[in-house]
């Protein structure tokens, strides 16, 4: 007999660890060894260099604008969808402590009184026979129970809710890295539109100066009053572009308020004044491609639901095996209070219980089937996101050279134009061409300095979707837990396995500890 107990506790505990269902393995990431090199062969002189040396966390320093770091280093303790998802972010740890609660015995305390009269024609009276009915019964006790995770099958629903923590936390960074890119998208706009408003004033300042002279020529009757109607106009039309800019800077002013979850116009004296567009470094490092999977809250959030996805077919082939729970309970019972300190109050029970799934009418398969394509989406899923990040990433070395090579056309243009305007203004008071070339020039050049004004904010703007393509910038705020370590179940292995027939040993990964 005692052998026979041995040998039951010995299989017991060799069944345990087992655990149902494939393991997860790391899935690796198709990207390239090197970054595609975007440069114009033409455009070689005052360029800013992409370079291989590992992208700065504080990737808006680059831009060496003190105000423009204020503003992105508040969004991640102001911006309200960041707090939105750090919400979300506890309520996936509290559905994980929820989970691993499974995995522990359970037990349960009780007290009852009751006061009841049984039927004196009934089956039992218990009351005697003087005819008395009514009795007090008394009846505390403690119940406990525990279900053996024989298969594993609890061991893969806490994986599964560990990985759902782990995509939690990535999306949270995710949201973070796109209110901190939004937010220097627009300082950097706001920046460019009071450029252009200042180019705008300075050809007003021109154009009065333009029409001032007409009315002077006219005075002395060597223009016409054409040439004057043409300077008056013109001078009304650089007045009307104050308006659209102004309200342009009013919108961005207030789209950084929302971000830093204020009112609107609480930042207007802030940003009051006028700053130049913040300038892109001479050498902007991006890292290598094999880092991009960890840089990038999206891939860590897809691998993390891959991972899920495995675990929970795990899980759904767990429920295909017999369930073993442990139960006891030990109470006290009497019809008397002053009763329940003596022994023979005491009762107890004890003993375990098999639960064997006969016929389920086919849930069970199909609950299989489904975990099954959940895990193959989540897999085409992280696919998608990982070859979307590399066309990103791609995309955005283009436009980043593209606008480069534009801007150094619009600074030649702009010299020219200035060299234009002054020459047609001479040969105007010298009487050697009418005024309406002058107008047309200065249109002209009007046009593009607010061409390279905008050239220049799209260049910033292209070097802020750089950084935000490569996945930087959440470190310094929501930095890798402690516990997640690169040789825990969450982040480790080569490929991710669809077979779930095999049993393999158990997985255990340790809960997040996000700051």
């Amino acid at each position: 007999m005692l052998r026979a107990r041995i040998a039951a506790g010995a299989l017991l505990t060799a069944l345990a660890g087992c655990t149902v269902g494939s393991d997860y393995h790391e899935p690796k990431a198709v990207l390239p060894a090197q970054w595609t090199d975007h440069a114009t062969q033409a455009f070689t002189v005052d360029r800013s260099l992409t370079v291989p040396d590992d992208v700065d966390a504080r990737w808006w320093t680059a831009f060496s604008d003190a105000e423009l770091s204020s503003l992105v280093e508040r969004v991640a303790g102001a911006n309200l969808d960041v707090k939105v998802a750090t919400q979300r972010f506890m309520q996936a740890r509290a559905a994980r402590g929820m989970t691993g609660a499974d995995a522990l015995p359970a037990l349960q305390g009780s007290a009852s009184y009751q006061h009841a009269r049984s039927s004196q024609n009934g089956l039992v009276d218990i009351s005697g026979s003087n005819g008395k009915s009514d009795y007090n019964v008394w009846q505390p006790g403690i119940d406990a129970s525990w279900e053996l995770d024989v298969w594993g099958r609890v061991r893969r629903e806490i994986e599964s809710a560990d990985a759902s923590v782990q995509a939690s936390a990535d999306l949270r960074r995710g949201v973070l890295l796109s209110a901190m890119a939004e937010t220097a998208c627009d300082y950097i706009q706001l920046r460019g539109v009071q450029a252009q408003q200042a180019i705008v004033r300075q050809n007003l300042e021109i154009a009065r100066q333009s029409l001032a002279l007409t009315q002077i020529c006219l005075a002395d009757g060597v223009a016409t009053h054409l040439e004057t109607a043409e300077a008056a106009a013109q001078v009304s039309e650089i007045e009307a572009r104050l308006p659209v800019l102004e309200n342009q800077r009013v919108h961005l002013v207030n789209a950084l308020s929302f971000l830093l979850g204020e009112p609107p116009r609480t930042l207007e004296r802030e940003l009051d004044t006028v700053h130049p567009i913040p300038p892109v470094p001479p050498r902007v490092p991006v890292g290598l491609p094999s880092q991009l999977a960890e840089r990038r809250p999206d891939i860590s959030e897809a691998e993390a639901r891959l991972h899920a996805a495995t675990a929970d077919v795990g899980a759904a082939v767990g429920d295909f095996y017999p369930r073993i729970t442990l139960s006891a309970n030990l109470s006290l019972q009497a019809m008397h209070f002053d009763d329940l300190d003596k022994w023979s109050s005491h009762m107890f029970g004890v003993g375990p219980a098999l639960t064997v799934p006969i016929f389920e009418g086919g849930r069970l398969k199909g609950q299989l089937e489904l975990r099954k394509a959940q895990q193959r989406e989540a897999m085409i899923e992280y696919q998608r996101v990982v070859l979307n990040a590399w066309h990103e990433v791609d995309d955005a070395m283009s436009d980043y050279d593209t606008r480069q090579a534009r801007q150094v056309k619009l600074d030649t243009a702009v010299v020219q134009d200035q060299v234009a305007l002054e020459n047609a203004r001479l040969q105007y008071v010298a009487g050697a061409t009418d005024f309406l070339n002058v107008l047309t020039v200065q249109r002209d050049l009007l046009d593009t300095q607010q061409a390279r004004a905008v050239s220049t904010t799209e260049v910033s703007l292209a070097l802020v979707g750089l950084f935000k393509a490569l996945g930087g910038g959440w470190e310094t705020s929501f930095p890798v837990a402690s516990s997640v370590k690169r040789d825990s179940p969450l982040r480790t292995g080569n490929r991710t396995s669809i077979d779930d027939s095999v049993s393999r040993p158990s997985i255990t990964a340790s809960d997040l500890d996000e700051r």
